[in-house]
């Protein structure tokens, strides 16, 4: 059971009138969506099955707000590597076998988006939405400073290969056209300004993006609901599972499974995982995977980082968080249980253990946690508008956190956009 800070009151749908626009899903990207919608002057219902905001995918991912780095998962290299990851070559990485038609037809989306032109071109739109997104989280908090354990640290993606290197390195110049400040370091320039990295073995170098930052997510949703509540008129309908979404001239009933009813005269789905099963009553599919991932958040080691860490090898991250380390990583794809178990943990501990024995104290956690990531097979998020009524703000991978503000400013621009 996850425990609130403050429990939010759990509002009863059928009393509350119609608002302009109902959000369905009150993670990080919903209460972004919110926002967004809240701050053009529409009225606004933000809907979840949970009890309170960002209790799902957004509660405990890698914090990382990973503005510069965004590359699509889908890649030439991690192709070369597919045989031996379905092997089992690599302990946080498994692929659950199904003959499911939308898992086959995702999978053979996601092959072709592992082609060079589709890489570059996925990564340029993911690193143009995360600026959006960087701009927008400044301007907010500009308004309204939130306190979410913000920290603006700075990222390194460690490479222990100069084959890895070199491929990086051809990245980083792309980008810098786009108006992005990446550096290559070598291993004695990243222990300059990140010591933790001395315990780093057979590190070849990394690539340093100096305005990357970090956060808690659900400190962020949590407060960002308050400001909602209290300066934007929003309502919070939570314990509100919705089953399906009646759309009419005058604006759009959504149904929960226990016959209650918010309306709307719009409707923005920011579900996640749950998107594509939502949708798919209505006739609209949602490409749209869940990618299981694992995150443990622990005391601080002897040597804890306070730039944030990506290990490229392992697949990890690691991001000092408000006094303590988070450690995320793994990626199972298509697996369904949000249930943590034990022995993928122990991998990831132990993971991170030999990545930088002495970042964390490894062996007194403070939390443990499991979610979905919702992976579309591009890597790019799906913000659609397949009805006059309806926007799409779904798909956003391991980086809903990154993309979250950005992502609601366009979903916003978008319902209000003629059709």
């Amino acid at each position: 059971m996850v425990a609130l800070e403050k429990p939010f009151p759990r509002i009863a749908p059928e009393s509350s009138g119609t608002v302009d626009v109902v959000v369905l899903g009150a993670g990080v990207v919903g209460t972004a969506s919110a926002y967004a919608l809240a701050r053009r002057g529409l009225s606004v219902a933000l809907v979840d099955r949970n009890a309170g905001p960002a209790l799902g995918t957004s509660f405990a991912n890698g914090a990382q707000l990973s503005y510069a780095y965004v590359d699509t998962l889908g890649s030439p290299g991690l192709l070369r590597k597919l045989p031996a990851l379905l092997m089992g070559a690599d302990p946080l990485f498994r692929l659950k076998p199904s003959f499911d038609p939308d898992m086959v037809r995702w999978s053979l989306q996601f092959l072709r988006a592992c082609s060079g032109a589709s890489y570059r071109t996925g990564t340029l739109a993911m690193l143009k939405l995360a600026l959006e997104s960087q701009r927008a989280l400044h301007a907010l908090l500009e308004r309204h400073p939130i306190a979410f354990g913000y920290a603006g640290s700075g990222k390194m993606h460690l490479y222990f290969s100069t084959e890895g290197l070199s491929e990086a390195a051809a990245m980083v110049e792309l980008k810098r056209a786009h108006g992005v400040e990446q550096h290559i370091l070598s291993r004695d320039e990243a222990v300059a300004i990140e010591p933790a990295l001395r315990d780093a073995k057979d590190l070849a170098g990394v690539v340093y993006s100096p305005y990357d930052e970090a956060g808690d997510p659900h400190r962020f949703s949590r407060g960002l609901v308050e400001v909602l509540e209290q300066h934007y008129g929003v309502r919070t309908v939570f314990g509100f599972s919705a089953r399906a979404a009646e759309f009419s001239p005058d604006g759009v009933r959504v149904r929960g499974v226990q016959g209650e009813e918010v309306h709307g005269r719009r409707l923005v789905v920011a579900l996640g995982v749950d998107a594509p099963s939502f949708l798919k009553r209505m006739g609209i599919r949602a490409p749209v995977q869940p990618m299981k991932g694992y995150s443990f958040t622990a005391p601080l080691g002897e040597n804890a980082p306070r730039v944030s860490l990506t290990d490229t090898a392992r697949k990890l991250v690691f991001c000092r968080l408000s006094g303590r380390i988070r450690v995320a990583g793994g990626a199972e794809l298509g697996e369904w249980s949000t249930a943590a178990a034990p022995s993928r943990l122990a991998a990831l501990v132990d993971s991170a253990r030999q990545s930088l024995p002495m970042a964390a104290d490894f062996d007194h956690l403070d939390s443990t946690w499991a979610g979905l990531r919702p992976m579309t097979p591009g890597s790019v998020p799906i913000i659609s508008r397949p009805r006059e009524q309806l926007v799409l703000n779904v798909g956003h991978g391991m980086l809903g956190w990154t993309l979250a503000m950005g992502s609601a400013e366009r979903a916003a621009d978008l319902l209000l956009a003629s059709h």
